[in-house]
């Protein structure tokens, strides 16, 4: 499907965008990789992993809250993989306004402008934490998954579609647990927020070729959810260091005990297959619909939470997932 197109990755220096970049390289043949972000720095140092003299990955600086910028980056695009953001809910809940510009109107912006330009598809990153969201990050990942969402029916006659992938924490993503407790453990002390707190985990190559498998699928107006393992985050402590004591330090402001992917009311428009879910769009005006084939509905009161899922990370798999780190 990206043989010979434009692809262009918003936030395209984080370890999402790194991963991508390398996958689209291997897997495909693209005739463009568009970097977009706004941090110089970090353009600089991916830049001497992917020289632009050796592949076809190209650098633009730009802010997604700056519509014009984004109008200049989006020429010629064919596709849009959406993963800027503030992602930090400590950050965001002392920084609300900052949140909403990125995460909200950064995302009206490129909906704005990915239809005025003629982008093909644009596919958004989500999270769990929009789903009965407490924080304000994840209230504006809702907003933004709602945007993309409904963009699909005001677009018109216009060929641009847009789709969400909403999955759970990546291993070693900057400034996660794990990067964290690796951190910590020459102190011989793990601090814990919740003895009973979970998680869903996903690695990161898992979590970009699912991007890439739903940005191939997608019709327009979907949410993409991939059937992901849980952990308790005492055991991940136990895991990375065994040989540490845990301290219990109380939940973080705008954090939950245990997250959830759907929640029963999604249920009713969710359909499932061996290795993922997708929650059709609750409306009758986007078309055309994907093709069902092979999917059945779910349970009436499914709900996919951290803390009921059938699937759990083992000892082997997180030392696989640590093993595969960088500098590991």
């Amino acid at each position: 499907m990206l043989k010979d197109k434009v692809v262009l990755i918003t936030g395209g220096t984080g370890s999402f965008g790194k991963k991508c970049v390398e996958m689209i390289l291997k897997g495909h043949r693209p005739r463009k990789i568009i970097i977009f972000s706004r941090d110089e720095l970090k353009q600089f140092d991916m830049a001497q992993q992917f020289p632009k003299e050796t592949y076809p990955v190209r650098y633009f600086i730009g802010d997604i809250r700056d519509r014009e910028r984004l109008k200049w980056a989006f020429q010629e695009v064919d596709y849009v993989i959406h993963a800027a953001a503030m992602k930090q809910v400590p950050a965001s809940e002392y920084n609300p306004t900052e949140s909403i510009k990125t995460n909200i109107t950064g995302s009206e912006n490129i909906v704005s402008m990915a239809a005025e330009c003629g982008v093909k598809k644009v596919i958004a990153l989500s999270t769990d934490k929009a789903v009965n969201p407490i924080n304000l990050y994840g209230a504006t990942k809702l907003c933004s998954e709602k945007l993309f969402i409904a963009a699909n029916a005001f677009v018109g006659l216009k060929r641009c579609r847009f789709s969400v992938v909403r999955y759970g924490n990546v291993v070693g993503s900057r400034g996660s647990v794990i990067p964290f407790f690796l951190k910590k453990r020459s102190e011989g002390v793990l601090p814990v927020t919740h003895p009973d707190m979970t998680r869903f985990w996903i690695s990161l190559s898992h979590g970009v070729a699912f991007v890439l498998q739903s940005l191939g699928m997608m019709r327009g107006g979907e949410t993409f959810v991939p059937k992901i393992p849980s952990m308790k985050i005492l055991d991940l402590a136990a895991y990375i260091g065994p040989e540490c004591r845990t301290k219990i330090v109380g939940i973080r402001q705008g954090e939950k005990i245990h997250e959830t992917l759907i929640n029963q009311d999604e249920a009713r428009n969710t359909i499932e297959t061996g290795e993922y879910y997708i929650i059709k769009p609750d409306s009758r005006f986007f078309s055309p619909q994907i093709d069902e084939t092979g999917f059945k509905p779910v349970a009436e009161d499914f709900e996919y939470n951290s803390k009921t899922n059938g699937q759990w990370v083992t000892k082997e798999q997180i030392e696989d997932m640590l093993t595969a780190l960088p500098g590991n």
